[in-house]
């Protein structure tokens, strides 16, 4: 007689995922493999994220990979190997993409807030100051500015409200009367002459008036026709409404002259 091997045939009855071990004749046990739980007859794999969040951070997610295998991934406003997360400040990278003139505060995991500092305005995003500060930052209105600078007219720096008509930098540069204004000293009449006081109106407001008076003390006549504003018949609004703390902005492709 010899001795039965109860794991020679169909693995002993095991599970494909066990291993059948011979004990006496013709007797053996399943043992599941590693990865594995169950009786050895039947074998499941072992999910380690159902315990303990298979090790991974509270703030991470665990993703099972195989048979006793996961990976852990740190949730959207964390950062960190999954094992180990930490909470990333949204404002702590680039203001949390708000306007450099504005205060961004973390509210949840995923969202702040963009709130325009004092004497900005603006929705936190895109933050103005006043509009002789703004000159200076849009190079479409820069040269506007230097030439205040240079006669030190700073009428517009006021609380205001002012309404301001800015021939564009290029016409500025290329208008070939500024130098005679310059070397006439009417240069400051001229730039008055593209200043309202006293209002602050915007372009649907302009489409409703007839005239108005600027701080040089002539009048601006006011004409809407073709969708579009002009300033004396002749010079057209080209961009509009930027707004600052005491007025607005808007440039116009030719140069007024009182």
């Amino acid at each position: 007689c010899s001795a039965i091997d109860a794991c020679e045939t169909s693995n002993g009855g095991c599970s494909a995922k066990a291993e059948c071990r011979k004990t006496t004749p013709g007797n053996r046990v399943c043992i599941c493999k590693a990865g594995y739980t169950g009786d050895g007859i039947v074998c499941i794999e072992i999910n380690p994220c159902l315990e303990n969040n298979g090790g991974c951070d509270r703030n991470a997610e665990c993703t099972q990979t195989g048979p006793n295998q996961a990976t852990c991934n740190c949730l959207k406003g964390y950062s960190g190997d999954g094992k180990r997360c930490t909470y990333i400040s949204l404002c702590s990278q680039n203001n949390g993409g708000c306007s450099e003139f504005a205060i961004c505060n973390d509210t949840e995991l995923t969202e702040r807030t963009c709130t325009c500092k004092r004497n900005y305005v603006g929705d936190g995003f895109k933050c103005r100051g006043n509009i002789f500060q703004e000159l200076l930052r849009d190079p479409k209105t820069s040269r506007f500015y230097f030439h205040l600078e240079a006669l030190s007219i700073r009428d517009i720096a006021g609380p205001g409200p002012f309404t301001l008509f800015v021939p564009r930098t290029d016409v500025l540069n290329t208008d070939p009367r500024v130098k005679d204004w310059l070397a006439r000293g009417a240069m400051a009449q001229i730039l008055r002459y593209h200043m309202v006081g006293c209002a602050s109106l915007l372009y649907n407001d302009l489409t409703t008036i007839a005239n108005i008076t600027s701080l040089h003390g002539d009048p601006i006549q006011i004409s809407y026709s073709q969708n579009s504003v002009y300033l004396n018949n002749k010079a057209e609004i080209i961009f509009s409404d930027a707004v600052g703390t005491n007025g607005v902005i808007h440039v116009i492709n030719q140069v007024l002259v009182p």
